[in-house]
């Protein structure tokens, strides 16, 4: 008995031991093409915009669209007004680098709140920053910084850089790892950052509507781990959406030649880059051997080769029916626009819109379209019909 009772307690032991060291969720299969979607056409609304980023649409039913080069442009009635919209802070104009993502207050009829992220400081020192001020007619007045990354680093890559509002109007805000090497930071490459919380470099953070740390963050009252963050092991978050019903948030992130993911943001939870990773460097070799690993995060999607995600909208409306519920996540490289079918929290299927060129954002209208950002010297806002 007592023998059997060794043999018991040693396989138990074992089982821990093995199921500690296999990888939750395991490899997570390469997404490559996939079936052109059917039923749709597009249409352009307007054109003439350069590198176009960004679109929000006001209660009058006008839209206010970013342009990277440092604009903020009102569309009115279908036309682009000519100036654009002064007040805005000063804006680093240097390669990926501009003004990004603009979000409105969810009282935004009350406080006429305005939300911009872009890149600041020089090209040798430069940071993700977050302002806002009160849209008043054709300007912004009461323009503040309310929040910037808290460190500097060099070069023109991947600053993220996109905004989420949540139900108690509390603002997820992504930021990207800084770039690729051979940018360092603090002595090491500066993507390292993405796993240190003691930087904001690679993380998705929860700010509250001034640009405070949100009471509720996850590491919160950790010892060297800034507040403000929500997740981290992130890349390049370019994409960021909420399901309203569920309350889920996605994202959808660059990885490095293939391994851009679609990823379910969750609070305090490990997203792996650059140690847990499928992409490979651009110089050939993986970024890394391990590919899945227990406190990490696995990815929904695994697009292999790179689609280059960008713009994430999750369409709730009725005038595609059977879209409702389904994610739209931009593909800069393939020129497209990928329909994602979900089951709760799974990715069941996937299609794509061909546009032929560049899309930077994908946005749900108040009207019930999606409408596409092109991303080029003359980009176009684009609506999207049944066909």
């Amino acid at each position: 008995m007592i023998r059997r009772a060794i043999l018991v307690g040693l396989a138990a032991l074992l089982l821990v031991l093995l199921s500690n060291a296999m990888p939750v969720g395991g490899p997570v299969k390469p997404t490559a093409d996939v079936p052109e979607a059917e039923g749709w056409r597009a249409e352009v609304v307007v054109d003439g915009l350069e590198h176009p980023w960004s679109i929000a649409w006001l209660p009058d039913g006008s839209a206010l669209i970013t342009e990277r080069p440092g604009r903020l442009r009102m569309l009115r009635d279908g036309i682009l007004v000519p100036e654009p919209i002064a007040g805005l802070p000063p804006i680093l104009v240097h390669g990926q680098g501009g003004l990004l993502d603009v979000a409105l207050h969810p009282d935004f009829d009350r406080s006429r709140w305005v939300y911009l992220t872009f890149a600041s400081g020089t090209p040798d020192a430069n940071r993700t920053a977050l302002a806002r001020g009160r849209l008043d007619g054709t300007r912004l007045v009461d323009v503040e910084v309310i929040f910037t990354n808290a460190d500097a680093k060099s070069g023109g890559q991947h600053f993220g850089s996109r905004l989420v509002w949540l139900p108690d109007q509390s603002l997820v805000m992504s930021i990207g790892d800084g770039g690729n090497p051979p940018i360092a930071f603090a002595g090491r490459d500066v993507r390292d950052q993405a796993q240190r919380l003691e930087t904001h470099f690679g993380k998705v953070l929860r700010l509250t509507e001034d640009g405070r740390p949100h009471p509720g963050n996850p590491f919160t009252g950790r010892e060297g781990a800034r507040p403000e963050i929500y997740s981290y092991g992130h890349r390049n978050i370019q994409g960021l959406t909420r399901d309203p019903a569920s309350g889920r948030v996605w994202a959808n992130e660059h990885g490095s030649r293939g391994g851009d993911e679609l990823n379910l943001i969750e609070a305090g939870k490990n997203y792996g880059w650059p140690e847990v990773t499928y992409s490979r460097e651009y110089w050939g070799p993986p970024v890394s051997d391990v590919t899945s690993r227990p406190d990490v995060q696995d990815p929904l999607i695994n697009w292999t080769p790179s689609k280059a995600p960008s713009g994430l909208a999750f369409y709730t409306g009725d005038r595609y029916p059977d879209w409702r519920g389904n994610l739209f996540s931009g593909a800069l490289v393939f020129g497209q626009v990928r329909r994602i079918v979900l089951d709760g929290a799974r990715v069941i299927d996937e299609q794509k819109l061909t546009i032929e060129n560049r899309v930077r954002d994908v946005r749900q209208g108040p009207d019930g379209y999606l409408y596409v950002l092109t991303d080029a010297p003359n980009g176009a806002l684009l609506r999207i019909l049944p066909d």
